[in-house]
């Protein structure tokens, strides 16, 4: 039987270093890869981001470990239009994207899938806790949460599509993070207890408001801070300077605590809110991507995550036009934030999801 070929995705972290091992030991042949994603002269080390020179260097480090081959890969020009562009763009319209699901979707698993197969590789594979199965009841690959819940990582991969999870491994979904450090260090891995990176690599310091001024020679005006019968409470420095559920850091007095609700372009104002206004009923979604099954005609009832971390809540799904998506909570829910995704589960498996367009208050959604 021909061996088959996979490309990896080392980050230079345990995770995507394990990966690549367990696959060696599985039998295929691997190639390590580095994703050159950010330009030097930008590009710091700090603790909590990936892609760093010193992440690559412990990425050919961990490869030469390994006995794989190992290359660096220049997608800097796509992931500066794609994923920074795109993030810029997004957050001056007044969203709150997330840039590691664009990087996921246009470098990950589209522009490097490109390259393995130009070269003849079989698969690629990262160091994503999630699994991959497929269902011969339906003829199709399905997705599902990685078995450590703590590290479960399926809600930034809703937009794969069956060509792409066909092609794709992801050897770390039936591990825990625990396993993954053993084995890490059982193989005398120096990068074995390596802190994981947390923060969008091209923002080190967190600061999206700085990178952005610096990014754009759009002016950023201050505006109106404004309450939920829109009466003007405040001035506010920027729209870029706040998202939804923000409490701390308003730069203002309001005698109550206030979050902010909204964030309005059109004219440039922040609607806050208390505690109890800063809920929601449901929201609109658009680039609705469907993995269990192909695009419903009909509504159905999922399990919906607005967030990375938040408790995934009930609602019903209700496909509408141009591939967008209306869903209402059975219960209300904090924090819906346009230009995040929300994804769509049944029991373990990802059924979909889509970016939020809108947010529905209560008051929208009540009969």
């Amino acid at each position: 039987m021909l061996q088959k070929s996979v490309m990896v995705g080392m980050s230079g972290g345990v995770d995507s270093t394990v990966a690549a091992a367990l696959l060696k030991e599985q039998g295929y042949k691997v190639i390590g890869v580095t994703l050159k994603l950010w330009d030097d002269d930008r590009q710091e080390s700090y603790n909590k981001t990936c892609c760093s020179l010193e992440d690559i260097d412990d990425a050919r480090n961990a490869a030469y470990d390994l006995g794989i081959p190992y290359y660096v890969l220049n997608f800097k020009d796509l992931f500066s239009s794609e994923v920074v562009g795109g993030f810029v763009n997004s957050y001056l319209e007044g969203y709150t994207p997330n840039p590691c699901i664009v990087c996921n979707q246009k470098i990950k698993f589209e522009a490097m899938l490109k390259k393995a197969l130009s070269m003849d590789i079989d698969y690629i594979a990262t160091g994503h806790y999630v699994r991959k199965e497929f269902d011969s009841t339906k003829g199709r690959y399905v997705l599902k949460k990685g078995l450590d819940g703590q590290k479960d990582q399926s809600y930034v991969l809703y937009m794969l599509s069956q060509e792409q999870l066909e092609r794709s491994l992801f050897p770390l979904g039936t591990y825990t993070k625990v396993q993954v450090r053993k084995i890490a260090e059982q193989l005398n891995l120096k990068i074995s207890n390596k802190p994981d990176s947390q923060d969008i690599c091209f923002v080190g310091n967190g600061d999206y408001a700085d990178f952005i001024m610096k990014h754009t020679d759009q002016k950023i005006k201050p505006g109106p801070f404004k309450d939920t019968e829109g009466r003007t409470i405040g001035t506010h420095q920027g729209l870029i300077r706040y998202t939804v559920g923000q409490r701390k850091g308003l730069g203002a007095a309001f005698g109550r605590p206030m979050y902010v609700i909204e964030k309005r372009k059109e004219d440039n104002s922040i609607v806050l809110g208390t505690k109890e206004e800063a809920v929601f009923g449901g929201l609109v979604a658009e680039q609705m991507n469907y993995i269990l099954f192909d695009n419903p005609d009909e509504h159905f009832e999922a399990n919906v995550k607005v967030r990375y971390h938040a408790k995934e809540a009930k609602a019903v799904i209700t496909p509408m036009e141009d591939n967008k998506a209306e869903i209402l909570f059975e219960e209300p829910q904090p924090y819906v934030a346009p230009g995040q995704a929300v994804v769509l589960y049944k029991d373990d498996y990802v059924v979909g999801g889509g970016t939020i367009t809108k947010s529905l208050r209560r008051k929208e959604v009540e009969p």
